[in-house]
C-alpha cells in the first residue's frame, strides 16, 4: 500500500513539471513571435523592401 502512495506522488510531482516546462514553452514562443513583428531581423527587413 505504501508503494501506491510514493507512486502516485511521483506521478503528480512528473506532471506538474511537464506541466510548467509547457506553460514556459507556450509563454516563450507567443512572446518571441510578438517581439519578433515588433523588432524584425535583418533577413525580415530585407524582404519587406
Amino acid at each position: 500500500m505504501i508503494a501506491a502512495v510514493v507512486w502516485h506522488w511521483w506521478l503528480g510531482a512528473g506532471l506538474l513539471i511537464a506541466g510548467i516546462g509547457a506553460l514556459v514553452g507556450l509563454v516563450g514562443g507567443y512572446l518571441k513571435s510578438v517581439t519578433a513583428l515588433k523588432h524584425p531581423n535583418r533577413r525580415q527587413r530585407q524582404a519587406q523592401k
